[in-house]
């Protein structure tokens, strides 16, 4: 069990703390910001132990737009630790700029992930396309999310449900698990978040 706990323990601590870090979230409690700098802090470590070089640079990203929007939202909090900002949906033009970015940056992370690791000394990425573009929507998703926009819900959706396999591929089973979870819980944020949008 020790011998177990020493081999596991950062990817044991990204899922139950980003297990939490959800529940915050569509809750829309502000808590959920500071469980997103602790689960991405330890992510970093799982996914460079795993050759995922995107995943961990999005963590990296992760921890700095955690901070950002941590300050975004407690410049509006209400007495119940629940932003008063508002919440947005996307309109044609956004969908259209969100996606083009979302190409734009799945290029030049799978461009990076192919050509730089030989380069510099480490292994090779395990799956550098799929990498880039979780990677790239998942910055797009989180950058959504700190805007608090509707539609971010539904980029994790997608975002998770690929993620799961990608995870068990690469025998990270906690990790896996806990996509399984956010994949869940984004259905259910997306409709939460839809209930209070309707809310006058």
């Amino acid at each position: 069990m020790l011998k177990w706990l020493s081999e596991n323990h950062f990817e044991l601590i990204c899922a139950i703390t980003g297990i939490i870090y959800l529940y915050f979230s569509v809750k829309q409690n502000i808590w959920l910001w500071p469980l997103g700098i602790i689960t991405s802090g330890y992510s970093v470590i799982v996914f460079f132990n795993s050759h995922l070089y995107a995943d961990m640079s999005l963590n990296v990203y992760y921890v700095v737009v955690s901070i950002y929007g941590w300050y975004h939202w407690v410049t509006q909090k209400n007495n119940s630790n629940q932003s008063s900002l508002k919440i947005t949906v996307l309109s044609l033009k956004g969908w259209g700029s969100y996606l083009l970015a979302l190409i734009v940056l799945s290029l030049i992370f799978a461009w990076i992930l192919i050509n730089i690791p030989q380069k510099i000394g480490i292994p090779p990425s395990a799956l550098p396309w799929l990498d880039a573009a979780l990677t790239a929507g998942s910055i797009v998703a989180t950058w959504m999310l700190a805007r608090k926009v509707l539609d971010q819900w539904l980029w994790w959706i997608v975002i998770d449900f690929i993620s799961v396999g990608m995870y068990i591929y690469k025998n990270l089973n906690y990790i896996a698990i806990l996509f399984v979870v956010n994949t869940i819980m984004a259905v259910v944020g997306y409709l939460n978040w839809k209930k209070d949008l309707k809310k006058p």
